[in-house]
């Protein structure tokens, strides 16, 4: 592991061109079956952005709901990076659990459609969600022991916090990356525990995502490809 100050000067260097497009594509699996894929791409325009993934059920899980998923956020990009205006969800087969969150920073607060209703939640500043949250790593400036960032969870704001496990070399189907890897800080064991590797040289964009949720169910997302303009 670097000495703690080389680690954050790294860092700072790593975020001086922030990316102005980025595509990639995600395997995702279980219990070593892979049951979907993922596609996304990120677009900056001055200080505008659009992200956009979709996921789509693949092998096992296929037979049992062949599905897609589609998440986009949109919004600005300042001193302190992303910050979302708009952030919606769709399910190709049931609209009904269709989201759309709107973000109102000059009254700090978020308005959530869900199910047909309505709902406010305060809106804390710098708050990520759920797509924009892995793309505000790429323009952090400093990569320290602990990151906190405030997310938008569906009709509320929950504070993920995230420690420093180490620099580890990761192999992936896209090549070999040297990553920080972080790990959610869990206090209640209702809480999904999360990893996430971010690549050094990669404008520390998430090459690879380990969720573990409370039933044990274990979803790992693992970068195919990448491709990233300064």
């Amino acid at each position: 592991m670097k000495p703690f100050a080389a680690l954050l000067l790294a860092s700072t260097l790593a975020s001086a061109a922030p990316p102005q497009e980025i595509h990639a594509e995600y395997s995702v699996a279980s219990s070593g079956l892979v049951i979907g894929h993922v596609n996304e791409s990120f677009e900056r325009k001055d200080d505008h952005y659009t992200i956009r993934s979709v996921t789509r059920s693949e092998g096992l899980l296929k037979m049992f709901v062949d599905d897609t998923f589609t998440a986009e956020s949109t919004g600005s990009v300042g001193a302190h990076g992303l910050q979302p205006l708009t952030y919606s969800e769709h399910r190709g087969k049931d609209s009904q659990r269709d989201l759309r969150s709107d973000f109102d920073w000059n009254k700090g607060e978020m308005r959530t459609v869900l199910h047909g209703e309505n709902s406010r939640a305060p809106l804390p500043r710098e708050t990520q969600d759920r797509v924009s949250m892995m793309y505000q790593f790429t323009l952090m400036k400093d990569f320290g022991a602990t990151l906190v960032v405030p997310m938008a969870d569906r009709r509320k704001i929950e504070t993920f916090t995230y420690r420093f496990v180490g620099e580890e070399k990761l192999s992936t189907p896209a090549g070999e990356f040297a990553t920080r890897h972080y790990q959610r800080v869990v206090n209640d064991p209702k809480e999904t525990r999360a990893d996430v590797w971010l690549a050094r040289d990669r404008s520390n964009f998430p090459v690879r995502v380990v969720y573990d949720d409370p039933k044990r169910f274990r979803l790992e997302q693992t970068i195919v490809s990448l491709a990233i303009s300064n």
